[in-house]
């Protein structure tokens, strides 16, 4: 039997794992179709990115400790996840 409190965290890891998962399996190929062929102009490789940051906010929705409210992980939190797209 696992300690009170860890049930909750083992159920919020393994839906995060599916949460990434669907964004690297479905939404990332869609988005990102046929982008070999594309001539990208620094506009348009920005606003990609600003596209995919915003994405990773919605997938990576937290509970606020002090209020229980849901809210969007700051730029921090998500250049700690992913160091890549904050070059």
């Amino acid at each position: 039997m696992l300690p009170f409190g860890s049930e909750s965290f083992v159920i919020k890891s393994a839906i995060q794992k599916y949460k990434d998962n669907i964004y690297t399996t479905i939404i990332l190929p869609v988005v990102l179709h046929e982008c070999e062929t594309w001539s990208l102009t620094l506009r348009e490789e920005c606003r990609l990115r600003v596209f995919e940051i915003r994405l990773l906010r919605i997938f990576r929705l937290k509970r606020d400790g002090a209020t229980g409210e849901w809210r969007k992980p700051h730029n921090e939190e998500l250049n700690d996840l992913y160091p890549t797209l904050f070059r």
